[in-house]
Protein backbone atom coordinates (compact mmCIF):
# COMPACT_ATOMS: atom_id res chain seq x y z
CA UNK A 1 0.00 0.00 0.00
CA UNK A 2 1.31 3.44 -0.92
CA UNK A 3 0.76 5.99 1.84
CA UNK A 4 0.39 9.73 1.28
CA UNK A 5 1.52 12.71 3.34
CA UNK A 6 -2.10 13.00 4.46
CA UNK A 7 -2.07 9.38 5.69
CA UNK A 8 1.13 9.90 7.66
CA UNK A 9 0.03 13.17 9.20
CA UNK A 10 -3.33 11.76 10.30
CA UNK A 11 -1.75 8.56 11.64
CA UNK A 12 0.81 10.49 13.68
CA UNK A 13 -1.87 12.82 15.08
CA UNK A 14 -4.00 9.83 16.11
CA UNK A 15 -0.98 8.20 17.71
CA UNK A 16 -0.20 11.33 19.77
CA UNK A 17 -3.83 12.10 20.55
CA UNK A 18 -3.77 15.48 18.80
CA UNK A 19 -6.22 17.14 16.46
CA UNK A 20 -5.40 19.54 13.65
CA UNK A 21 -6.08 22.63 15.76
CA UNK A 22 -3.78 21.42 18.52
CA UNK A 23 -1.02 20.62 16.05
CA UNK A 24 -1.38 24.05 14.50
CA UNK A 25 -1.18 25.72 17.91
CA UNK A 26 1.93 23.79 18.95
CA UNK A 27 3.61 24.40 15.59
CA UNK A 28 2.61 28.06 15.43
CA UNK A 29 0.81 27.71 12.10
CA UNK A 30 -2.79 28.29 11.05
CA UNK A 31 -5.00 25.25 11.66
CA UNK A 32 -6.17 25.45 8.04
CA UNK A 33 -2.61 24.65 6.95
CA UNK A 34 -2.82 21.34 8.87
CA UNK A 35 -6.40 20.65 7.74
CA UNK A 36 -5.50 21.12 4.08
CA UNK A 37 -2.73 18.51 4.30
CA UNK A 38 -4.98 16.07 6.16
CA UNK A 39 -7.69 16.42 3.49
CA UNK A 40 -5.21 15.97 0.63
CA UNK A 41 -5.74 19.52 -0.62
CA UNK A 42 -2.11 20.58 -0.23
CA UNK A 43 0.35 18.34 -2.05
CA UNK A 44 3.13 20.97 -1.95
CA UNK A 45 2.82 22.81 1.37
CA UNK A 46 5.14 25.58 2.52
CA UNK A 47 8.27 23.76 3.71
CA UNK A 48 9.00 26.19 6.51
CA UNK A 49 5.57 25.66 8.02
CA UNK A 50 5.81 21.92 7.40
CA UNK A 51 9.09 21.90 9.32
CA UNK A 52 7.31 23.37 12.33
CA UNK A 53 4.51 20.79 12.04
CA UNK A 54 7.08 18.00 11.85
CA UNK A 55 8.81 19.33 14.97
CA UNK A 56 5.47 19.46 16.79
CA UNK A 57 4.87 15.83 15.87
CA UNK A 58 8.45 14.80 16.73
CA UNK A 59 9.19 13.48 13.24
CA UNK A 60 11.47 14.57 10.43
CA UNK A 61 9.89 16.59 7.63
CA UNK A 62 11.08 14.00 5.11
CA UNK A 63 9.08 11.32 6.93
CA UNK A 64 5.89 13.33 6.48
CA UNK A 65 6.59 13.89 2.79
CA UNK A 66 8.15 10.58 1.70
CA UNK A 67 7.85 8.17 4.64
CA UNK A 68 11.62 8.14 5.09
CA UNK A 69 13.32 9.71 8.10
CA UNK A 70 13.40 9.64 11.87
CA UNK A 71 10.29 9.24 14.01
CA UNK A 72 10.52 9.65 17.77
CA UNK A 73 9.21 6.44 19.29
CA UNK A 74 7.29 3.90 17.22
CA UNK A 75 6.23 4.89 13.73
CA UNK A 76 2.43 4.94 13.32
CA UNK A 77 2.69 3.53 9.79
CA UNK A 78 4.89 0.73 8.49
CA UNK A 79 5.73 1.88 4.96
CA UNK A 80 7.22 -1.40 3.73
CA UNK A 81 5.69 -4.23 5.80
CA UNK A 82 7.59 -6.94 3.93
CA UNK A 83 10.79 -5.45 5.37
CA UNK A 84 9.46 -5.96 8.90
CA UNK A 85 7.20 -9.00 8.75
CA UNK A 86 7.40 -12.44 7.17
CA UNK A 87 4.47 -14.71 6.33
CA UNK A 88 4.63 -18.26 7.73
CA UNK A 89 2.47 -20.88 6.03
CA UNK A 90 -0.27 -22.56 8.02
CA UNK A 91 -0.76 -26.25 7.20
CA UNK A 92 -3.95 -28.23 7.62
CA UNK A 93 -2.50 -31.22 9.52
CA UNK A 94 -3.16 -31.20 13.25
CA UNK A 95 -0.54 -33.01 15.36
CA UNK A 96 -2.31 -34.99 18.04
CA UNK A 97 -1.21 -35.00 21.67
CA UNK A 98 -2.86 -38.37 22.15
CA UNK A 99 -2.71 -41.42 19.95
CA UNK A 100 -1.61 -39.69 16.78
CA UNK A 101 -3.28 -38.04 13.81
CA UNK A 102 -2.98 -39.92 10.53
CA UNK A 103 -1.55 -38.04 7.61
CA UNK A 104 -3.23 -39.37 4.50
CA UNK A 105 -2.60 -36.55 2.07
CA UNK A 106 -0.25 -33.65 1.62
CA UNK A 107 -1.50 -30.84 3.87
CA UNK A 108 -3.11 -27.87 2.22
CA UNK A 109 -1.70 -24.47 3.02
CA UNK A 110 -4.08 -22.19 4.88
CA UNK A 111 -4.09 -18.59 6.03
CA UNK A 112 -0.50 -17.49 6.76
CA UNK A 113 0.58 -16.01 10.09
CA UNK A 114 2.89 -12.99 10.16
CA UNK A 115 5.87 -12.58 12.46
CA UNK A 116 8.50 -9.89 12.84
CA UNK A 117 11.38 -10.71 10.53
CA UNK A 118 13.89 -9.51 13.15
CA UNK A 119 12.44 -11.95 15.74
CA UNK A 120 12.68 -14.88 13.32
CA UNK A 121 16.26 -13.96 12.42
CA UNK A 122 17.73 -12.80 15.72
CA UNK A 123 15.78 -14.74 18.36
CA UNK A 124 14.79 -17.98 16.64
CA UNK A 125 17.78 -17.92 14.27
CA UNK A 126 15.57 -19.75 11.82
CA UNK A 127 14.99 -19.79 8.09
CA UNK A 128 11.42 -18.56 7.47
CA UNK A 129 11.10 -21.09 4.63
CA UNK A 130 11.55 -23.90 7.20
CA UNK A 131 8.78 -22.70 9.53
CA UNK A 132 5.19 -23.90 9.55
CA UNK A 133 2.12 -23.09 11.64
CA UNK A 134 0.07 -26.05 12.92
CA UNK A 135 -2.76 -26.57 15.41
CA UNK A 136 -2.44 -29.29 18.04
CA UNK A 137 -5.13 -31.62 19.35
CA UNK A 138 -5.54 -33.66 22.53
CA UNK A 139 -4.54 -33.37 26.18
CA UNK A 140 -1.32 -35.33 26.59
CA UNK A 141 0.90 -32.23 26.67
CA UNK A 142 -1.25 -30.30 29.14
CA UNK A 143 -0.64 -27.98 30.88
CA UNK A 144 2.16 -26.92 28.51
CA UNK A 145 0.04 -27.23 25.37
CA UNK A 146 -3.75 -27.32 25.30
CA UNK A 147 -6.09 -28.70 22.70
CA UNK A 148 -6.40 -26.16 19.86
CA UNK A 149 -3.15 -24.30 20.57
CA UNK A 150 -1.29 -22.82 17.61
CA UNK A 151 2.36 -23.89 17.32
CA UNK A 152 5.25 -22.68 15.20
CA UNK A 153 7.29 -25.66 14.01
CA UNK A 154 10.88 -25.36 12.79
CA UNK A 155 11.34 -28.10 10.18
CA UNK A 156 15.07 -27.37 10.15
CA UNK A 157 15.56 -28.52 13.74
CA UNK A 158 15.06 -32.26 14.07
CA UNK A 159 17.66 -33.24 16.64
CA UNK A 160 16.34 -34.06 20.15
CA UNK A 161 19.43 -32.42 21.66
CA UNK A 162 18.86 -30.27 23.55
CA UNK A 163 15.56 -31.73 24.78
CA UNK A 164 12.43 -29.94 23.73
CA UNK A 165 8.92 -30.30 22.35
CA UNK A 166 8.70 -31.63 18.82
CA UNK A 167 6.20 -32.71 16.22
CA UNK A 168 7.01 -36.26 15.13
CA UNK A 169 5.54 -39.17 13.25
CA UNK A 170 5.47 -42.11 15.66
CA UNK A 171 4.42 -44.74 13.12
CA UNK A 172 0.70 -44.08 13.56
CA UNK A 173 0.45 -40.37 12.91
CA UNK A 174 1.72 -36.94 13.85
CA UNK A 175 2.08 -36.28 17.56
CA UNK A 176 3.42 -33.40 19.65
CA UNK A 177 5.69 -34.70 22.41
CA UNK A 178 8.67 -33.78 24.53
CA UNK A 179 11.78 -35.59 23.32
CA UNK A 180 15.13 -36.25 24.95
CA UNK A 181 18.07 -38.30 23.75
CA UNK A 182 18.94 -41.25 26.02
CA UNK A 183 22.67 -40.88 26.83
CA UNK A 184 25.06 -43.67 25.85
CA UNK A 185 22.36 -45.57 23.94
CA UNK A 186 23.64 -47.55 20.96
CA UNK A 187 21.99 -47.43 18.54
CA UNK A 188 20.67 -44.01 19.61
CA UNK A 189 17.32 -44.04 21.39
CA UNK A 190 14.90 -41.26 22.27
CA UNK A 191 12.58 -40.93 25.26
CA UNK A 192 9.12 -39.67 24.24
CA UNK A 193 7.42 -37.83 27.08
CA UNK A 194 3.94 -36.40 27.68
CA UNK A 195 3.73 -33.48 30.10
CA UNK A 196 0.35 -34.82 31.26
CA UNK A 197 1.29 -37.38 33.93
CA UNK A 198 -1.68 -39.57 32.96
CA UNK A 199 0.34 -40.61 29.90
CA UNK A 200 3.38 -42.82 30.44
CA UNK A 201 6.66 -42.02 28.65
CA UNK A 202 7.98 -44.51 26.13
CA UNK A 203 11.13 -44.99 24.10
CA UNK A 204 11.94 -45.41 20.46
CA UNK A 205 14.98 -45.87 18.30
CA UNK A 206 16.05 -42.86 16.34
CA UNK A 207 15.42 -44.83 13.17
CA UNK A 208 11.88 -45.72 14.32
CA UNK A 209 10.56 -42.21 14.73
CA UNK A 210 10.45 -39.43 12.21
CA UNK A 211 10.98 -36.04 13.82
CA UNK A 212 9.19 -33.41 11.75
CA UNK A 213 10.47 -30.36 13.60
CA UNK A 214 10.94 -28.57 16.91
CA UNK A 215 8.14 -26.39 18.31
CA UNK A 216 9.60 -22.91 18.81
CA UNK A 217 6.52 -20.88 19.81
CA UNK A 218 2.87 -21.34 20.64
CA UNK A 219 -0.25 -19.21 21.09
CA UNK A 220 -3.54 -19.84 22.83
CA UNK A 221 -6.95 -18.32 22.35
CA UNK A 222 -8.34 -17.21 25.68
Amino acid sequence: MRHTMSDRLKARCRQLGLNAAQVGEIAGVNRSFVYDIMRGRSANPNLGKLDRVAQALKVERNWLIHGMGEVQGEAPIVEHPDDYFVAISSVAVRPSMGGGHLVENEPEEGRPYHFQRSWIKNCLRADPASLRIMHVEGDSMMPTLNDGDVVLVDLGRRSPTPPGIFVLHDGMGLVAKRLEHIPNSEPPRVRIISDNLLYRPYEGGSEEINIIGRIRWFAREM
